[in-house]
């Protein structure tokens, strides 16, 4: 949790942000009663307990890969994280549909490949993800996302 409350930052309100003002990642869109401006690192941590840590079951995968799909998740949302995991799976050898689900075959799928492979593989999806991103693959308003690649990269090897 120490990483993705770091990873996420502190204080924004970036015009180009489209979750609006922002603190710890937590957006005044998705969370419109919460008083972002005075939101504590304490309080964000639950939130993020709450609604993405237990809500995805993200504690139910090998250690290593729920930490770094639930922070995928925060990031690029638990659809897109889930299909680079199952992507990750895929080229590690497991043979499973890409649904964008974190479902029963996917768990037993990660449960049961090479842990340091599959980790070195997530990485990877998640960079691509965040390359077509930067590209404007991904949807409107991805061409001004170009400026955030560096860090997305550096998120996506962590």
């Amino acid at each position: 949790m120490g990483r993705l409350l770091r990873d996420e930052g502190g204080y924004s309100r970036d015009r180009d942000d489209p979750g609006g003002e922002t603190r710890f990642g937590i957006s005044q869109r998705e969370y419109p009663d919460v008083d972002i401006a005075s939101l504590t690192r304490e309080e964000a941590a639950k939130i993020y307990y709450r609604d993405w840590w237990m809500r995805y079951g993200y504690s139910d995968l090998p250690g290593p890969i729920g930490a770094k799909l639930f922070d995928l998740a925060v990031n690029i949302g638990p659809e897109h994280a889930a299909r680079c995991l199952q992507r990750a799976l895929r080229a590690c050898g497991r043979a499973l549909t890409e649904d964008g689900m974190l479902g029963p075959q996917t768990r037993k799928a990660a449960a049961a490949a090479n842990q340091m492979a599959l980790i070195a593989a997530l990485r990877s999806e998640a960079a691509a993800y965040y390359r077509a991103l930067a590209a404007g693959k991904h949807g409107p308003g991805a061409d001004g996302d170009q400026r955030f690649l560096e860090g997305w990269l550096n998120r996506a090897y962590e």
